[in-house]
């Protein structure tokens, strides 16, 4: 783990080192579109951060809430990324219940058997005409 001189790093950069994105562009877009949220508050992808932060990520339908241990401006193996922060024990479980019920959700769904044959296709049709005509 690398310390920066002033022991600060951007959001992103820090983002895409933790492993949380797999580039810093998917980070930066992240961090716009308000998914991440740093001490409870929306910022830009450049604000620095330091350890002792607290991070709120939204990626899908999960959310990790996790408090920065330490700074890293390079992306390492995931066993070291693991190591720059620590996610609170509720963020896990909400985590893995979600997972669990969108697992059985999931085996409730059939999903469909191939391409619409002739008739199928007509109406698809005819429902796309009467809904938007």
């Amino acid at each position: 783990m690398t310390k920066t001189e002033d022991n600060t790093l951007r959001l992103d950069k820090w983002l895409w080192a933790a492993r949380f994105f797999k580039t810093r562009a998917l980070a930066a877009a992240a961090v716009a579109g308000g998914k991440v949220k740093l001490n409870g508050e929306r910022v830009k992808a450049a604000k620095a951060i330091r350890p002792g932060d607290a991070l709120s990520i939204h990626i899908g339908p999960y959310e990790y809430v996790v408090r920065v241990l330490a700074l890293s401006a390079r992306r390492g193996p995931a066993a070291q990324a693991a190591k720059l922060y620590e996610e609170s024990a509720t963020s896990q479980a909400a985590r893995n219940e979600l997972a669990t019920r969108l697992a059985a959700e999931r085996r409730l769904v059939t999903p469909p058997k191939g391409r619409p044959g002739k008739k199928e296709r007509r109406q698809i049709i005819q429902f796309k005409k009467n809904r938007v005509g």
